[in-house]
């Protein structure tokens, strides 16, 4: 399985002059004020690591990969490794950059730097979660098309409900939503991600080639 994670970063790393070169204009512009460099990275690295499963599907690497001791399941396995380790590390560069950013403009802080790096880090895990059950059963255009076609059905569902309900929220589970959203996000993550494994593993399993 380190092999197969091994082969994924590698293909990563072709482009990583061109995410060295856009990081470096993106961290000029967020200097000036023109730019918020929050948003950038984790988002480059999910689409860049989602380009593998094309170069996988061009290079028919899966059907050799099956071949391989628990091939079906350390595939699976690899990509879910491979992709969390890229966006930590793509948070972590984030949270560096913002440091800096902030430090230069006399304008650092602390507590909006984590509160916007754990929303950029929710979306980009999330984006995964949706994405690779979707690219395992149909491949990876239709499963871009999938992914396209469920955001703009959660974005109308979620519209609709908040023009229809216009619900309340009681002021104490706001409270405490505020106090303990740090936890609370990482936990409902993992089992987003752990559904998503577990997804993906049963589709791939059953997959023929």
């Amino acid at each position: 399985m380190l092999g197969l994670i091994k082969k994924d970063f590698l293909i990563v790393k072709n482009n990583l002059k061109l995410i060295i070169i856009m990081l470096m204009m993106f961290f000029i512009m967020a200097l000036q004020g023109e730019f918020d460099i929050t948003f950038v990275l984790p988002f480059i690295v999910v689409m860049l690591f989602i380009s593998t499963f094309s170069y996988d599907e061009f290079n028919k690497w899966d059907a050799y990969a099956i071949t391989l001791p628990n091939g079906r399941k350390n595939i699976v396995k690899s990509k879910y490794i491979a992709s969390l380790i890229l966006v930590v590390g793509a948070i972590f560069v984030t949270l560096l950059l913002n440091y800096f950013v902030g430090l230069i403009n006399n304008n650092l802080e602390f507590d909006k730097i984590i509160s916007s790096v754990l929303a950029i880090a929710t979306g980009a895990i999330f984006i995964e979660a949706v994405m690779y059950p979707l690219i395992f059963k149909y491949g990876i255009e239709k499963g871009r098309i999938g992914l396209f076609a469920l955001t703009i059905a959660i974005i109308v569902i979620v519209t609709l409900i908040t023009k229809i309900s216009k619900l309340s929220i009681p002021a104490n589970i706001i409270i405490f939503l505020n106090n303990y959203y740090f936890i609370i996000i990482p936990i409902i993550l993992t089992i987003i991600l752990l559904l998503s494994y577990k997804i993906s593993e049963k589709i791939f399993l059953k997959k023929e080639f």
